[in-house]
């Protein structure tokens, strides 16, 4: 198989959904004793019969997470560099059919928010625009990418799927990792919520960590929207059987994991399954225990009071008042917004409530990305 959609051909959605279902307490019992977790305890560890078991779920979950990354936990924060969608999805508030005000950064805006993202601590940034290949593409990003990279120790980019040569050129300019989430791995799914724009190609997008993978980029990033399908946990059994052929075919990159679950956004949509917090919970020990050495992610999507007790169980990696819109830095502008954060507490804050469950933030990120100089920093 030369990509993952000819693996993801052979899964079948209904038969995943039912086989996560029919999952009995015996089989999460042996998916907890079990030394490895395959594809069959992981289903059984994401069915309803491992609610009742959320308990030793979680010390295991936590024991693999202190045994591979210690008490560390990485901060990063979003830059949104644009708002501007040529896409029309249903659940986001970018979406090109939303009639909000538009707003794309230019150099100048851009170093007055690096400055504001320091001033805060950060020094792990991840780049986000709405889906515009034309306004927000390779050339705005040669223009801006590499002033970007002097500041800042790590930078990551959440922007539209590109080709395998856009990323490998991104990587040059000091790119060191790429988040991109298929949203649902349900076809049809997918197309009522993608009514217009280059993102109604589920297949193009399906290939997107291919592509990175063969670019060489450093770290790939996964995820679904939790609630945008009627059922999460085959939603998330994909995800995983999408990192295990990722990590199989380019064991050179690390992956990353995130949970995001639909929140509030203008024109917005109510989600078509709920995943209450327990069953959150549930699926990112579920995750630690199928791939222990992955990153798993927290945003500001989730409530402090969630965040505060998860995070010590599983989590390696959290953002940290998150400002989901361009400027929101510098220019705090609450009505560009793509969605509404539920936790806002400062970075000093949320490193605080780390630290009183003895947890270390780690503000920078100090690998050399695979042999790539490290770049000379402004001061």
């Amino acid at each position: 198989m030369s990509d993952f959609i000819a693996r993801w051909e052979q899964l079948h959605w209904d038969d995943i959904a039912m086989r996560i279902k029919s999952k009995t307490a015996a089989d999460v019992e042996r998916a907890l004793n079990a030394p490895r977790v395959g594809r069959e305890e992981l289903m059984a560890l994401l069915s309803p019969a491992a609610a009742a078991y959320l308990e030793p779920l979680a010390a295991k979950a936590q024991r693999l997470t202190r045994q591979r990354f210690g008490n560390t936990v990485s901060f990063y924060v979003p830059l949104y560099l644009s708002n501007l969608c040529a896409n029309d999805c249903t659940y986001c508030g970018f979406s090109m059919s939303n009639r909000i005000k538009r707003k794309t950064l230019d150099s100048e805006e851009i170093a007055r928010e690096c400055e504001a993202i320091r001033a805060l601590g950060f020094d792990h940034l991840l780049l986000v625009t709405g889906e515009h290949q034309s306004k927000v593409g390779m050339d705005y990003f040669r223009q801006h990418v590499p002033a970007i990279r002097q500041r800042f120790s790590s930078l990551m980019m959440e922007v539209q799927p590109m080709s395998q040569a856009d990323y490998a050129e991104l990587k040059t300019l000091g790119l060191d990792g790429v988040l991109v989430y298929q949203e649902t791995y349900h076809p049809a799914v997918y197309s009522q919520h993608h009514l217009k724009g280059n993102k109604q190609d589920f297949f193009f997008r399906l290939e997107t960590p291919d592509r990175l993978g063969r670019a060489g980029i450093d770290k790939i990033g996964l995820g679904a929207l939790i609630g945008l399908s009627d059922s999460w946990r085959t939603d998330c059994y994909m995800v995983a059987e999408h990192l295990l052929w990722l990590q199989q075919t380019y064991w050179q990159s690390r992956y990353s994991i995130s949970f995001p679950r639909l929140r509030p956004c203008a024109g917005g949509i109510q989600p078509a399954s709920i995943m209450n917090e327990s069953q959150l919970v549930q699926v990112i020990c579920a995750f630690r225990l199928f791939s222990p050495e992955v990153e798993l992610s927290l945003s500001t999507r989730e409530s402090p009071w969630f965040r505060d007790h998860v995070v010590p169980l599983a989590i390696n990696s959290v953002s940290a008042f998150s400002k989901t819109q361009p400027g929101g830095y510098a220019d705090n502008r609450p009505e560009l917004e793509q969605f509404a954060p539920h936790d806002d507490r400062t970075p000093q804050q949320v490193a605080e409530a780390l630290r009183q469950s003895g947890l270390q933030p780690v503000w920078k990120d100090w690998d050399s990305y695979l042999g790539r100089n490290a770049q000379e920093k402004v001061s």
